[in-house]
C-alpha cells in the first residue's frame, strides 16, 4: 500500500501529521481520561472474565485478587470523566456528543444504506455513531455500579433480590465486552483516528474527509466558537 503524508502506512499505522498541515483534535487533559477511562475498563472486563469464566479462574487464581482489582476499577470507573470536568476542552466535547443534530441522522441513515462518502456521512467533530457509543456507554456504566454495589452491600435496597442484582450485572457485562470490542475494532480500521487520540492531532484532509462539518463555520466546532488549530 502506498503512503502519503498522513495516510496509512505498510505496517497499519498513520505517520504523524505535517506541522504545517495538521488540526488539533484532542486536548491532553481530553486524552488521559480516555487513556485511563480505556484502561480501568479493561481491568474490569478480564478480572469478570476471570471471575465469570471457570478454566480461566482456574488458570489465574487468586479470586480475593481478581475480586479486589473488579471492584475498584469498577467504582473508579466514572472518577476520569468527573476529574476531565475541570478542562474546558472536556466539558465542550461533551457538549457536543449530547447534541444530535439533523445531519446525525443523515449520517444513520448513510450507513445503514452503505454510502461512504463524505458528502453522505456529514459528521461534526463527532459522527453519530460515536455519540450513540458515548451515551450508551455512560449509561452502562452507571447501571454496572449500581447494580454492583447492590451486590457488594445487599442491606442497601433489601427489597432487591440478589439474584436480580446478579442477572442485570452478568447481562450488561456481555454487551459492554461486545460494544467495548466493537469500538476497538473501528478504532484498529483507523489508523489516524488513533493517532488524534495518542497525540492529540490529525491532518486536515483526514478532518475533512471524515468530520466535514467539525472545521466548517456551521459545523459544531461553533460549540467552543473556534477550531484548534496549529
Amino acid at each position: 500500500m502506498r503512503s502519503t503524508a498522513g495516510s496509512t502506512e505498510r505496517t497499519g499505522t498513520a505517520r504523524r501529521p505535517d506541522p504545517a498541515d495538521r488540526v488539533r483534535r484532542f486536548s491532553t487533559a481530553e486524552r488521559w481520561v480516555h487513556r485511563t477511562t480505556g484502561w480501568l475498563t479493561l481491568v474490569c472486563l478480564v478480572t469478570a472474565a476471570c471471575l465469570y469464566l471457570g478454566p480461566l479462574a482456574q488458570l489465574v487464581g487468586r479470586r480475593h485478587v481478581m475480586v479486589f482489582l473488579h471492584e475498584w476499577s469498577g467504582i473508579l470507573l466514572p472518577s476520569p470523566a468527573l476529574l476531565g470536568l475541570f478542562s474546558a476542552d472536556f466539558r465542550a466535547d461533551l457538549r457536543r456528543l449530547n447534541r444530535f443534530a439533523v445531519y446525525d441522522r443523515q449520517w444513520l441513515r448513510a450507513v445503514r444504506r452503505g454510502r461512504r462518502s463524505s458528502s453522505a456521512r456529514p459528521a461534526g467533530k463527532f459522527n453519530a455513531g460515536q455519540k450513540i457509543y458515548a451515551g450508551w456507554i455512560a449509561g452502562a456504566v452507571l447501571v454496572m455500579m449500581f447494580t454492583g454495589l447492590l451486590m457488594w452491600f445487599m442491606g442497601l435496597l433489601p427489597f432487591i433480590s440478589r439474584t436480580s442484582a446478579i442477572f442485570v450485572h452478568d447481562l450488561l457485562a456481555w454487551a459492554i465486552a461486545a460494544v467495548v470490542l466493537g469500538h476497538m475494532r473501528k478504532a484498529f480500521q483507523d489508523p489516524e483516528a488513533r493517532l488524534g487520540m495518542r497525540t492529540g492531532y490529525v491532518t486536515r484532509s483526514w478532518a475533512e474527509r471524515e468530520h466535514p462539518r467539525w472545521l466548517s463555520k456551521d459545523g459544531d466546532a461553533g460549540v467552543t466558537g473556534r477550531t484548534h488549530e496549529v
